[in-house]
């Protein structure tokens, strides 16, 4: 079955099946909706994620196999990007404009590394020069994919979300660091998980107004969403694309146990339906 890489090939035999029913699209409009239809908010969020699927040929800017930024032991110590209005998630794909110097000097660490960074969430967005206590404890690794210089000498970042993780203890450093811990999840692979997963993927189906009745058979089933085979990643896709407030957010981040975690999200997306 295909998969999220072959977007741009569903994208063209989208357009093809609708032609012959004399529906037209054009090559943008097939893209954005097979994006949304892949469980993603758009298209160039989508063709991030393709870009980090595939191999990196600048051989000065390629990080490391991805294999080496599975976990980050307990102990570890990580350069931290502080974020105003987002809560980054595991699996997650995110340009990021970083324009505070210590939080570039951070980055520049991370460049000189492993390329691996902890996102953690301001409490205030207000706060220009937040310190450690005026974070969220629990946030996310993440690598670093691309780096950009702008003209105006921000960086532009793009960012894979890795795993939880929570701040054990600050680090004296130029810029926000400390010792982190994995936040190991549990109740992923039960038969309450499964089931739950289920139901969500129903529920997000109808949030977000996705039909499929008009599309060929085959077309249905390879665009049914979400599409994931493990509760957890599952739940970490549906939460992004929630109209919910950032505490909301970090509220479902920090739930480790991913049938609770399921459960909140069925319960946002159903409140959504009955407010609407």
């Amino acid at each position: 079955m295909r998969d999220f890489r072959d977007a741009k090939a569903i994208a063209h035999t989208l357009r093809e099946a609708l032609k012959a029913k004399s529906v037209s699209l054009t090559h943008s409009e097939s893209l954005e909706l097979v994006a949304k239809a892949l469980g993603f908010p758009d298209w160039n969020f989508l063709a991030a994620k393709i870009q980090h699927s595939e191999p990196i040929s600048a051989p000065s800017e390629a990080p490391p196999p991805a294999t080496s930024l599975a976990a980050k032991p307990s102990g570890a110590v990580v350069p931290i990007v502080p974020m105003r209005d987002l809560v980054l998630f595991p699996q997650m794909i995110a340009p990021i404009f970083v324009g505070r110097d210590k939080t570039k000097r951070a980055i520049e660490r991370a460049l000189a590394t492993d390329r691996r960074v902890l996102v953690l969430t301001q409490r205030r967005s207000a706060d220009d020069d937040p310190a450690l206590d005026a974070l969220y404890s629990v946030g996310v690794t993440a690598g670093v994919i691309n780096c950009l210089t702008l003209a105006d000498g921000t960086l532009k970042i793009v960012v894979s979300g890795l795993e939880r993780a929570a701040v054990v203890r600050p680090i004296e450093e130029e810029f926000l660091a400390a010792e982190i811990a994995p936040r190991e999840e549990s109740g992923s692979q039960t038969a309450e998980a499964v089931a739950l997963s289920g139901a969500v993927a129903d529920a997000y189906r109808i949030y977000a107004n996705l039909d499929y009745t008009a599309l060929p058979k085959p077309l249905q089933v390879r665009l049914r969403l979400p599409n994931i085979d493990d509760p957890g990643i599952l739940a970490d896709s549906v939460a992004p694309l929630l109209s919910v407030g950032i505490d909301q957010r970090q509220q479902l981040l920090e739930i480790a146990d991913v049938v609770m975690r399921l459960q909140k999200i069925l319960e946002l997306l159903k409140a959504d339906q009955q407010a609407a």
